[in-house]
């Protein structure tokens, strides 16, 4: 009898500066939106791990907040996060953007990887959006952070468009530690689905509301039914800082409002796979980015913030 192969599990951090695409690689890699997309840096607020099977091997991924410099407490409870999530893992893929190259962000990172991590723990380097460049300068920015930096292998990827992503996934898979799987097989993500559901509708109201005012908000599922028909009826509140941000998240006689709620709950019944009704209410908490209860939920530790 043939010996079946051993089953395997571990944590992937993925690391790397603000929009260089972890996110779009995370839900690339586990088949499933479960990390909001957006276009605006720091959008990954909370530690969301997607599953992913490959083979026997079961990858378990930190999607860590973008690493950057902060400047408030939020800010530097998510960088601490980051961090940590990466000294935790398992194995750590640093992310960077081929158009961009060795920026003065990713130089830190790398320093900071040099001194933090622990010796013989696997860090692969990932060049995403390689579609962006010609190969000549992919490979002589590949040999310049190899230089900068012992990794334990390079991929050239796209993320978007899913080039190397298999490659990737099949070397994590492999190098992962033997052991039994911490998730159920079908498992996409570790978070309570009312945090997914309220993220979608954070992406909404990111890609629709510009500038600071995204990150003066948050959205917290406050009740979830389950209804005899199969659909599920989710309140959700939206809070913002200032109540002159009330008016514009609201819009011109509650149009914008209007407009995200639909769009949030197409995805959220997308994501569920039956119908889901959306009611949304707008309430001004002036201190919410200085409540400790707020980091919990998103998966930060509010002390992290302090000094």
């Amino acid at each position: 009898m043939a010996e079946t192969e051993p089953t395997r599990a571990g944590f992937v951090a993925l690391i790397g500066e603000p929009n260089a695409g972890k996110s779009t690689l995370l839900n690339r890699m586990v088949g499933a939106k479960v990390s909001i997309v957006t276009h605006k840096v720091q959008t990954t607020r909370a530690r969301i791990r997607g599953v992913c099977m490959a083979g026997q091997s079961q990858i378990v991924f930190v999607d860590t907040p973008g690493i950057f410099r902060p400047r408030r407490r939020l800010d530097r409870s998510m960088v601490k996060a980051a961090w940590g999530g990466a000294a935790d893992a398992d194995i750590v893929v640093l992310l960077i953007e081929a158009h961009r190259g060795l920026t003065e962000g990713t130089q830190a990172i790398i320093d900071r990887l040099r001194d933090e991590m622990p010796r013989g723990k696997p860090v692969a380097l990932a060049i995403n959006k390689i579609d962006r460049v010609k190969a000549e300068v992919l490979l002589a920015l590949a040999q310049k952070m190899n230089e900068a930096f012992p990794f334990a292998k390079t991929f050239m990827i796209s993320a978007e468009r899913g080039h190397g992503v298999e490659d990737l996934k099949d070397w994590l898979a492999g190098e992962l530690p033997e052991g039994p799987w911490y998730y159920p097989e079908d498992q996409l993500a570790d978070l309570p689905v009312r945090m997914i559901a309220a993220e979608m509708t954070r992406e909404k109201l990111t890609l629709r509301l510009h500038e600071e005012l995204p990150y003066q908000l948050t959205v917290e599922t406050e009740k979830w039914e389950e209804r005899a028909d199969g659909s599920a009826r989710i309140d959700q509140v939206v809070y913002v800082a200032r109540e002159g941000h009330k008016g514009i998240v609201l819009g011109h006689k509650g149009e914008t409002i209007k407009a995200i709620g639909a769009a949030a709950r197409a995805e959220i019944s997308e994501f569920l796979g039956r119908p889901a009704h959306l009611f949304l209410t707008v309430k001004v908490r002036p201190n919410w980015l200085d409540e400790a209860e707020r980091y919990t939920e998103m998966g930060l530790d509010f002390k992290d913030g302090d000094g």
